[in-house]
């Protein structure tokens, strides 16, 4: 490959892993956000109340700023689509933009203006309206990540399509709508990638509340509650995210041979495979990705079994008064976030050298940019998603040390009747 299509390689990379732990805890977030508000509303404990709103309102908080900032991550990486990978939309635009251009119509429209009516909307809209929002912006939310993973899953393992021309000038056409949702490489995809987003937001709600416990707080009831939420949630979805993850080997060994590699006889066997295929080419996934693969992999295990470990610990509130365990969450917030970028690398760094599997080659769909330019533009986009991360950040951190408001700010204000004026 030349230096400017590794360039773009690299920048995408970049630019994607950032907006990825974006979307995990926006996807994560908005699902807890959901929970506590109906909980809030089908309470009639006028102080279970208040708390549930509380906890409404600032995790709530943090889910806005998380969402705000990962909007532009989005925006500017699908900008790359067009200006680096300008062969992807000659080559399979027909069937590749189909789902991007209903996530971004559809899903991510929708989920904004729900969003923006849920946030202006509270003590102004009726309560189950209200609540109806923030499910809506939730379900919108888990469309767009829908969507995503279809157009994924066709750079993964192409159907649906039959191609139009010979040669250079070949192109994809979509046959087969309803084969991109039934694509093997999909479903469980999207649910690993579901249940992954959810342990990420689990972990990170009770890692700030274990947070607030270490630094003695006196909001013992609210950060109780946000610990339990966030804990049994990502208790219960780490099995699941395991399993789907384990689900997908074999459609990887059938679909992507030599994906998942160790070396020596089968990855030798499976690369002459593959050159009998499609051609001469280096179809290994490269050992480093591999190393990613099995730190997801020991990092999945190891946070079930202190989820578990810790969830064992909630009754009689032990979870409460030991320190350690309480420090343990604290330092688990990364740590979905890290196991998330390891394979995601390891799902897209596997394919190569295909854009799009066996159709479409990353070289030959690479824009027909000079190596300055992609410097630049390389440097400049880091910088940005840089910055965005690291306001990202700041902004969650100073707002989960402050804490939640104070009471008397929490519950939707109550209409005032006027009193009678005498005449």
């Amino acid at each position: 490959m030349s230096d400017a299509v590794d360039l773009a390689r690299i920048q995408f990379a970049t630019t994607t892993s950032f907006h990825f732990l974006f979307v995990m805890l926006t996807l994560g977030l908005v699902t807890l956000v959901a929970i506590t508000q109906t909980r809030y509303t089908l309470s009639g404990n006028e102080n279970r109340r208040e708390t549930l709103s509380r906890m409404t309102r600032f995790w709530g908080h943090l889910y806005v700023i998380n969402y705000a900032l990962g909007i532009a991550t989005g925006i500017v990486m699908e900008f790359q689509f067009g200006m680096n990978w300008s062969g992807l939309a000659t080559v399979v635009g027909d069937v590749f933009g189909a789902p991007l251009a209903i996530e971004t119509l559809v899903a991510f429209f929708l989920e904004s203006t729900f969003l923006g009516l849920w946030i202006f909307g509270w003590g102004r809209l009726n309560k189950w309206l209200h609540l109806a929002l923030i499910w809506l912006t939730a379900l919108t939310a888990y469309a767009s990540a829908f969507w995503i993973m279809v157009a994924n899953a066709f750079m993964q393992n192409p159907v649906g399509y039959e191609v139009i021309g010979d040669g250079g000038d070949a192109t994809v056409r979509l046959t087969d709508f309803g084969a991109l949702l039934s694509n093997p490489m999909f479903g469980d995809a999207l649910l690993h990638v579901v249940a992954g987003a959810l342990v990420t937001g689990g972990v990170f709600m009770a890692g700030i509340s274990a947070l607030h416990f270490l630094r003695r707080t006196t909001e013992v009831e609210f950060f109780q509650r946000s610990l339990r939420l966030g804990l049994v949630t990502a208790a219960i979805a780490a099995p699941v995210l395991i399993g789907f993850g384990f689900a997908q080997f074999s459609t990887i060994d059938e679909l992507q041979p030599g994906k998942v590699s160790e070396g020596g006889d089968a990855a030798a066997a499976a690369q002459a495979e593959l050159v009998a295929r499609y051609g001469p080419g280096d179809y290994i996934t490269p050992e480093w990705a591999n190393g990613l693969f099995g730190q997801m992999i020991e990092f999945g295990f190891l946070l079930t079994l202190a989820l578990f470990a810790m969830v064992l610990m909630l009754f009689r509130g032990w979870l409460f008064r030991r320190r350690l365990p309480l420090r343990l969450l604290v330092v688990m917030i990364p740590i979905p976030f890290v196991a998330a970028i390891s394979g995601w690398l390891f799902r897209e760094v596997g394919r190569q050298p295909w854009l799009v599997y066996g159709l479409l080659r990353t070289e030959d769909a690479a824009s027909h940019v000079s190596v300055g330019s992609m410097w630049v533009s390389l440097v400049v986009f880091t910088a940005l998603f840089a910055a965005l991360a690291v306001a990202d950040w700041v902004l969650i951190a100073r707002v989960a040390r402050r804490g939640p408001a104070p009471a008397e700010a929490a519950l939707p204000p109550r209409p005032v009747t006027p009193e009678p004026v005498a005449l």
